[in-house]
């Protein structure tokens, strides 16, 4: 064993730590030495260094004045509008088209493979391609989709261009592209829930609405909120849509927060500030990732 009880000269019993079980755990640190170096040079160190960084100006020291500017920003308060309405959004449709795909494609239809890969697929393919690929698309003048709406007589649209149109087209493309993922997830929460339970019901005679509302929906709902969860995050740090097809606009109608916090360090040269930006948006997102373990804990159990 690795431990062996012994008693002191008060006859208290202690736990004494054998030379084996000490050479296995010098030798479990050992192997843990390279992840332990490695968040430490490229996780809390560069984290440390941000800190530091959003607590000055260009050349000076200034404290928490960054962030006192930051909360106070109009642009800033803007962007996150923005990018809340865009996270809500993406994450809302993402759960409901998700599991949608999820239900249809779990029956034993023709082909449903073959539809699980095609929705896989733009998933699977960089966001800089997709969002080229789309902008190519709905382009004003060459674009494939005023092509259409031309040959059947109706008028052409400014998808990237219109301050109303142009966030909910972001919305769509990205919905687009992460919504064979969410079917995924829910794919496999369905295929965990026993059948047993389906079965038990339809001889109770509960019918297909009744067996959706009281077995599959309580027993995804660990799925369910990890699917909002990561989609939440992801979206709250939507970057690429808005720098790849419509550079923030028009009018700042897709300036997304890290886009703005982008073009603050890189086209500003305020270092200082952008990073006082980034640690908001930290704080943002640990303050969800502390909701999921929180909601995690009352886990559905069958």
């Amino acid at each position: 064993m690795g431990l062996i009880v012994a008693q002191d000269r008060y006859g208290a019993k202690r736990h004494v730590r054998t030379g084996l079980a000490s050479r296995q755990a010098l030798v479990a640190y050992i192997f843990l030495m390279p992840a332990l170096i490695y968040f430490t040079v490229f996780f809390f160190y560069p984290i440390l260094v941000e800190l530091w960084t959003s607590m000055q100006s260009t050349t000076d020291f200034v404290g928490l004045a960054n962030y006192v500017q930051a909360l106070q920003d109009q642009r800033v308060l803007e962007s996150f509008k923005v990018t809340l309405i865009f996270a809500v959004c993406v994450t809302t449709f993402n759960v409901l088209i998700g599991l949608g795909l999820a239900l249809l494609l779990d029956r034993p239809i023709k082909g449903r493979t073959i539809f699980r890969a095609l929705f896989l697929v733009p998933y699977m393919t960089s966001m800089v391609i997709v969002g080229l690929m789309w902008r190519n698309i709905l382009d004003p003048m060459v674009g494939i989709f005023n092509r259409i709406l031309l040959a059947v007589g109706l008028p052409t649209q400014d998808w990237l261009t219109n301050y109303h149109m142009a966030l909910p087209v972001i919305i769509g493309v990205t919905i687009w592209q992460g919504v064979g993922y969410t079917m995924v997830l829910f794919l496999a929460g369905l295929q965990g829930i026993p059948t047993e339970f389906y079965e038990a019901a339809r001889v109770d005679g509960a019918g297909p609405w009744a067996r959706f509302r009281y077995i599959t929906l309580p027993l995804l709902a660990q799925t369910t909120l990890f699917v909002v969860i990561i989609s939440a995050i992801g979206s709250l740090q939507a970057f690429a849509q808005a720098f790849i097809i419509t550079q923030g606009g028009p009018a700042d109608a897709t300036r997304f927060f890290i886009f703005h916090v982008y073009n603050t360090a890189f086209n500003e040269n305020n270092l200082g500030y952008a990073s006082a930006l980034t640690f908001l948006m930290f704080i943002v997102i640990l303050v969800l990732t502390f909701f999921q373990l929180r909601v995690s804990k009352q886990a559905v159990e069958y």
